[in-house]
């Protein structure tokens, strides 16, 4: 994914749920045969009050990604640009374009450990407002010192989200 855009966060947006829901409509029509249940807003745009790149993430949930490699070829029939991101976990997309992203779409296998990690981060976070404010201050930092590195910037928000998951494991084996 060559030229990118530049990582820049910008406040919550309340218009960030709607977005979702507009972009998700149109993806329930156009990948129906190969959803398994609904679409997810995920990522930073879908916790209230975090600041966020302005990219809506949506996963979408396949029955498996063999199954589902012909909803390539309808995501881009939707504008959606196909880059073999992680392609042993998910098919993954941009919209329009790699160098000006509004939307991110992550076809996932549904109750794959992904599927739920993802689920679990983002609901941690919107239920811990403290747990938030440390997941911003982190993504400032790293967006300053990786401005032009998505990848840096992602890998240096891993042990924190790793340490969220974690810790969500456990109160979840401890309430079993």
């Amino acid at each position: 994914m060559s030229s990118e855009a530049p990582i820049e966060l910008v406040p919550y947006s309340p218009e960030w749920p709607a977005r979702f829901e507009s972009e998700a409509a149109l993806l329930r029509v156009a990948l129906a045969q190969w959803l398994v249940a609904d679409l997810e807003h995920i990522g930073s745009t879908a916790v209230p009050g975090l600041a966020a790149k302005p990219i809506i993430d949506i996963m979408g949930p396949v029955a498996t990604l063999q199954d589902s490699l012909a909803a390539i070829g309808a995501a881009q029939r939707l504008g959606y640009c196909y880059f073999p991101y992680k392609p042993e976990v998910m098919h993954w997309f941009c919209k329009p374009s790699p160098e000006f992203r509004t939307h991110h779409l992550h076809l996932v296998p549904h109750d794959s450990p992904l599927w739920h990690d993802r689920l679990a981060f983002r609901d941690a976070l919107r239920s811990d407002s403290q747990l938030a404010a440390q997941y911003r201050e982190l993504k400032f930092k790293l967006a300053a010192t990786h401005r032009l590195d998505r990848e840096a910037y992602t890998d240096g928000k891993s042990s924190f989200v790793q340490s969220v998951l974690q810790e969500w494991r456990t109160r979840r084996g401890s309430a079993a």
